[in-house]
């Protein structure tokens, strides 16, 4: 009986192209390199590093102290103010944040929320004096604090929060007041055990107006006694599913009072008398003002969602090449398992997807450095990275949740032992798709801001025209750099699949076929909505929900043309021509991939014939075999060494154990003491009846 898993010739599918790993390694590093490269030998230290079946108290206490030791070796200061002995280096502090996910998540998100969320807003919505007093006592540690913004009612939704913080003239303070227990704070890192202060989200009340939320600095517990202080309540969130080295807890407050000097005013400030005065006059630019400066958790958990997919890539990869299963093409050697074309579907696609996904979140962290360093900060600089980071990160970490479940599957058993990375990482990474902005919520706002971008280009266009869009009569139309790109819509068959196959590999065919997607599921959309803005409100609201899995759809493929304009524009770096025509296929593999992914919308909507539709999949299949000699050295160029992988899988043990087993048969059937296997009488004694 034939296997049904059929080996794939990888020798006769090789082109003579190699990989220059050391070159791709630093390509892969980035503007970044040396702080990335610090970081992984700080990440690869064994006293930072995750110890597997601890309690959710000994981790804590483990994650605590690590901090300590980030601290100590000035590890987590980089976009602190050179005056209190930072280096104003935001993009540089984020690259080096990310790769702390390789000895911990725990210590990755717990040092997040010390200095990237708790330090940070200090830092970007406080003043010069706010700065000078709270800031050395967090980056040194000696307050641990919170951040103190979700509510267990409202999630994604921060404009709505409950809590309030109402200014009482006559004692010049703010009084701060969970009115009711869905306004709880809750999911706040350092607020079960650590945390002695935080910044706290409320709606800001003065003189009987509510301005909208703010930020206050408030002291939570007595740094002697650890004890809550009068008025602050707080519950531990005990073991969660995953991240179990961070102490996160619930927070209430019942008439705290706090100095007015406390407000974190640089976007608002209430003087002495009550009165409210703020730079920005519009309340929803203000608010979106104050959260765009707290990009940085969106930015920190896309790279970290990346480290997390390379390492599990790395693992099961290396397993793949070592690993031998089935002897359909040989009586004597199994194969090995990524010669398997359904291994090669399995892995390859998700490493492709992975480069993409490396080489955006570089844009990105250029894009987030630009902004904060003050280089390049307009309106429409922080619009588009809070753009460009709610779409990247959405994308990403599904990727690496998507990557870690494929990479344990393919690595059978030994991809469920906690030894083997896993189960563990994905654990653990399983809810940044949900904190620093819920995936789905977070697709919407960029879903919004496209919609934004094409109202103004289409406002003094009447339906009509927008509906010839549509269906591709427009197709010269431009549309700005947030990612609507000018694409021609009619791609004409040529009539072979061979001709098809070349098509379909042409870089600017996969540019117009990926762009017109984002186009039409705009326009279609904006077309859907028109009206939903002259209607009562409640009617419009209807329209929008109707519409809403278009939007979010529509934001999906928009990012996900980003990741392959980026993987693009990362090929025009490389120098190699044996790299660079191995990555181009690679991209090929990932641009293909999204093609096929969505070939129904492709095939419904006629910008793919039937035939060329069938050409698809085996042409991608090609791509698969000719990648699978490289995949090793593709892996190898992320430049993890045995002190992140920590997978005993990835030791080479797997090699050892095959090798063993091979020699064993071999010698076995080699030899005359071997005991004959019974089939072979079974052909004996039909040869003899024969005769």
């Amino acid at each position: 009986m034939t296997n049904v898993l059929t080996p794939v010739s990888s020798a006769a599918q090789h082109d003579g192209a190699t990989v220059d790993v050391a070159a791709l390694g630093e390509l892969l590093l980035g503007k970044w390199s040396q702080v990335r490269l610090a970081a992984r030998e700080l990440a690869g230290r064994p006293e930072l590093h995750k110890v597997e079946g601890l309690s959710h108290t000994e981790h804590r206490r483990r994650v605590f102290e690590q901090l300590g030791i980030l601290v100590k070796q000035n590890g987590v200061h980089r976009a602190f103010p050179t005056r209190l002995g930072g280096s104003d280096d935001h993009g540089g502090n984020v690259a080096g944040f990310e790769e702390l996910v390789l000895a911990d998540p725990s210590l990755q998100i717990k040092g997040g929320v010390q200095w990237g969320l708790f330090g940070s807003a200090v830092l970007h919505l406080g003043t010069e004096e706010h700065q000078n007093k709270w800031l050395p006592g967090i980056m040194n540690l000696d307050i641990p604090g919170c951040f103190a913004m979700t509510e267990i009612g409202h999630g994604s939704d921060v404009a709505s929060i409950a809590t309030t913080a109402t200014y009482d003239e006559a004692t010049q303070e703010f009084v701060i007041n969970t009115p009711f227990r869905a306004a709880w704070k809750e999911f706040i890192g350092n607020a079960a055990v650590d945390g002695l202060a935080a910044v706290v989200f409320a709606q800001l009340i003065t003189r009987g107006v509510n301005h909208g939320v703010h930020a206050l600095y408030v002291e939570l517990r007595d740094p002697e006694t650890k004890e809550f202080r009068p008025g602050i309540q707080g519950l531990d969130d005990n073991i969660k599913g995953g991240l179990n080295g961070i102490d996160n807890g619930r927070l209430a407050f019942d008439n705290v009072r706090v100095p007015r000097t406390n407000l974190l005013n640089r976007y608002g400030d209430v003087a002495a008398d009550g009165t409210y005065s703020s730079t920005i006059s519009s309340p929803g630019r203000r608010f979106f003002t104050m959260l765009g400066t707290l990009v940085q958790g969106r930015v920190s958990l896309n790279g970290a969602a990346v480290a997390a997919s390379k390492v599990a890539l790395k693992i099961a990869i290396q397993y793949a090449t070592e690993r031998r299963q089935f002897n359909a093409a040989s009586d004597i050697e199994e194969v090995v398992l990524l010669d398997y074309q359904r291994h090669q579907r399995r892995l390859l696609p998700l490493l492709a997807t992975t480069y993409a996904a490396a080489f955006a979140h570089e844009e990105l962290l250029v894009k987030f450095d630009g902004v904060f360093s003050g280089e390049h900060d307009t309106d429409e600089d922080r619009q588009d990275l809070e753009t460009l980071a709610a779409a990247l990160k959405s994308l990403t970490t599904w990727h690496a949740l998507d990557t870690l479940q494929e990479c344990r599957e393919a690595c059978g058993g030994s991809g469920f032992m906690v030894e083997n990375r896993f189960t563990s990482l994905r654990a653990d990474l399983d809810v940044y798709a949900t904190f620093e902005g819920d995936n789905t919520v977070l697709l919407q706002l960029v879903a919004k801001r496209l919609l934004a971008d094409y109202s103004k280009e289409f406002s003094n266009l009447d339906f009509g025209v927008l509906a010839r869009f549509v269906v591709g009569q427009a197709a010269d139309l431009t549309l700005n750099k947030t990612g609507l790109r000018q694409v021609v819509q009619a791609l004409a068959d040529t009539g072979s699949a061979q001709k098809s196959a070349k098509a379909l590999k042409d870089e600017d065919t996969q540019r117009q076929l990926l762009a017109d997607r984002v186009q039409t599921m705009v326009a279609e959309t904006a077309s859907a909505l028109k009206e939903a803005a002259k209607l009562p409100k409640h009617k419009g609201a209807a329209i929008f929900n109707d519409n809403q899995n278009a939007l979010i759809e529509a934001a999906r493929a928009h990012a996900e043309l980003l990741q392959w304009e980026a993987f693009t524009t990362a090929l025009a770096r490389i120098e190699d021509a044996g790299t660079k025509r191995i990555l181009t296929k690679l991209r090929d593999i990932f641009g293909l991939g999204l093609i096929e992914k969505h070939l129904d919308w492709y095939l419904m909507n006629g910008r793919i014939s039937m035939q060329r539709a069938r050409t698809l999949a085996p042409y991608i299949n090609r791509l698969l075999a000719n990648m699978r000699p490289h995949a090793l050295n593709l892996v190898d160029a992320f430049g993890y060494g045995p002190e992140h992988l920590r997978a005993t899988i990835a030791s080479g043990i797997e090699r050892e154990r095959q090798d063993e087993a091979r020699d064993y048969f071999r010698n076995l059937r080699a030899s005359s003491d071997g005991p004959v296997d019974e089939k072979i009488l079974i052909q004996r004694a039909k040869a003899s009846a024969k005769k």
